[in-house]
């Protein structure tokens, strides 16, 4: 199939939120396509622009939201808006978590273009390369550290260069914070303090330590798939962008993928294609699977929705990190606490309006580090985002006060949930269960999470700063005590992943080619593909799979695994650091 000339650009769409329309004979006629991606979000943009290169190609990517056009969107410091904005989030939330007083999370996944990384916290982290070795290890041929680097280093571009382990020279632009906050520094200075390395790129060579922390943001805009990848693509005339669409199930002849049904503006329409790649991420991919008839045949027959594959994964395998805040009270006016007032985010939002710069340009996660819990772990299984402030990743709380805070929280629990259908009506949000804390290793990493937290707080490079810790408080000391603030407190880090698993084994959902298992012409290609969550933030990740997927779609050959060596301790099963 080459391109047709109903495929055009939607530049306008694009740009002023209004859904593109067809003049199409019947209801149901969107035209054929070699791809049909659903999602334009972290791994469908990157998608939608490699497959499109080949100008022979024609692509059609479908997303349910609309425009990412707003000052809330594109300004960094703004990022607890749109999360929670139903206009730019799903607005999903947990069924009740039974270890975490039945308490009912938000889980935001992005309804926009450019998907979650046009709402998440811009945080870069690639993980570390166990990780990836892990994948390979677990049936994931092709998936090591070695095979991957090159598609992190073809994807990005490093304000401050390239070498062996960052790009630059591709769409996605990654920087450091100006760190013009002293806290940033002492925060790396205690860790150093208190016996743990100092990492020059956590990105780079070694992950471990404390160091600056990198962000998706160029000339002080949010760095979205929809700004790195979408945008320069639009003027291609055989990519066609589709906004205001639900898609409702994968069309199939037997067991082979022909195309996608989705409802736009009140009609039922359909899209043929040569292949279908699901990227519309780790709770509606599996979702969609499943309405198509594709998942465990009990589950199915639940809603009489008729069976094309039995496929007992899709949806299983749910992962996400949970952390906690470790706050502690400023006793020096330095903090963002100052700025919190209207007049101070009136100032703040007026300097990035006219000049794209200021504390307006930041994720204020200039300062991070990894480290691990105990002696015998070979890798980091804690993470640490550090914030001068004191306030709720979501910015529903903020305490009344100068302070600061670390987001803390482990990296690889064993736990594990399952996103469910609520019945056969695409319109229906799906259940979600994480199942969280339901493994006993989880609380004794949250209990050293808080207690090596309050080592680090106790260094003297914060004693010009340190007032009394506000959370969780002096008096929570013991083992009960710490595990009653994490039933309480304990919030999701945003990053679910692993329910179309990738690799070999029943419950396998894809093959290492990202090709769902028992049917033809039909991929899935998201953080949803991750055989085991990464160390730390998915968005980097997440833009990787993408980038190799490509490859695999268009039949190119894989790029050169990398020689680059990466940091092991070699006295982990003594030392903690």
């Amino acid at each position: 199939m080459g391109p047709v000339p109903t495929v055009r650009s939607t530049t306008t769409a694009m740009e002023n939120a209004r859904t593109t329309r067809r003049t199409a004979d019947a209801a149901t006629d969107a035209g054929r396509f070699d791809y049909v991606i659903v999602g334009a979000g972290s791994a469908g943009c990157v998608l939608a622009n490699r497959l499109s290169k080949d100008g022979n190609k024609s692509v059609l990517l479908l997303e349910a939201g609309g425009s990412d056009r707003s000052i809330f969107v594109q300004m960094p410091t703004a990022l607890s808006i749109p999360m929670n904005s139903p206009r730019y989030d799903w607005r999903y939330h947990t069924e009740p978590e039974p270890h975490l007083d039945g308490r009912r999370l938000h889980c935001p996944r992005g309804r926009v273009l450019g998907g979650s990384s046009s709402i998440n916290g811009m945080a870069y982290v690639r993980g570390n390369a166990l990780d990836y070795d892990g994948w390979a290890e677990a049936g994931a041929a092709g998936w090591s550290y070695a095979d991957v680097l090159p598609y992190f280093r073809r994807a990005e571009t490093r304000a401050r260069g390239g070498d062996d382990y960052r790009g630059a020279a591709g769409p996605l632009h990654t920087r450091n914070g100006t760190k013009t906050n002293p806290l940033y520094d002492a925060f790396i200075a205690a860790g150093v303090e208190a016996g743990y390395a100092a990492t020059a790129d956590p990105n780079g060579f070694r992950q471990e330590g404390f160091g600056d922390m990198d962000m998706t943001v160029h000339r002080g805009r949010r760095w979205s798939t929809a700004n790195a990848y979408l945008r320069p693509a639009l003027g291609r005339r055989n990519l066609q962008v589709e906004t205001g669409v639900l898609a409702r199930r994968v069309l199939f002849q037997e067991r082979r993928a022909v195309g996608v049904e989705f409802e736009q503006g009140g009609r039922l329409r359909q899209a043929a294609a040569g292949e279908v790649i699901l990227s519309a991420g780790p709770v509606n991919s599996p979702q969609l699977l499943m309405l198509s008839g594709i998942g465990d045949h009990g589950d199915l027959a639940e809603f009489d929705l008729p069976l094309v594959h039995h496929l007992p994964g899709v949806g299983r395998n749910l992962q996400d990190h949970l952390e906690l805040y470790v706050q502690q009270e400023c006793t020096r006016p330095v903090t963002l606490y100052k700025h919190m007032g209207l007049w101070g985010k009136f100032l703040i939002g007026a300097r990035w309006v006219l000049f794209k710069d200021g504390l307006g340009a930041t994720n204020h996660f200039e300062s991070g580090a990894f480290i691990r819990s105990r002696p015998g772990v070979p890798w980091p299984d804690i993470q640490y985002h550090f914030l001068p402030l004191a306030m709720s990743y979501d910015g529903s709380t903020l305490a009344p006060g100068h302070g600061f805070q670390a987001h803390v929280g482990p990296m690889r629990s064993k736990s594990r949930g399952r996103v469910r259908l609520a019945g056969g009506d695409p319109k229906e949000p799906p259940r979600i269960l994480f199942n969280y804390m339901s493994d006993p290793d989880d609380w004794a990493e949250m209990r050293a999470c808080v207690r090596l937290t309050r080592e680090i707080f106790a260094q003297p490079a914060f004693a010009p700063y340190r007032g009394r810790e506000l959370a969780p408080g002096p008096d929570v000391v013991s083992d009960d005590d710490i595990d009653a603030f994490v039933r309480a407190t304990v919030q999701s880090a945003y990053h679910p992943c692993g329910t179309c698993r990738m690799g070999a084994g029943d419950d396998a959902v894809v093959d290492p080619q990202a090709r769902v298992r028992g049917v033809e012409n039909l991929r899935v290609v998201d953080s949803s593909i991750m055989p085991r969550i990464t160390t730390g933030n998915l968005n980097a990740p997440t833009i990787m799979i993408a980038e190799k997927a490509a490859d695999m779609i268009r039949g190119r050959p894989p790029l050169d695994p990398s020689p680059a060596p990466a940091y092991r301790a070699r006295d982990f099963e003594e030392a903690q650091r």
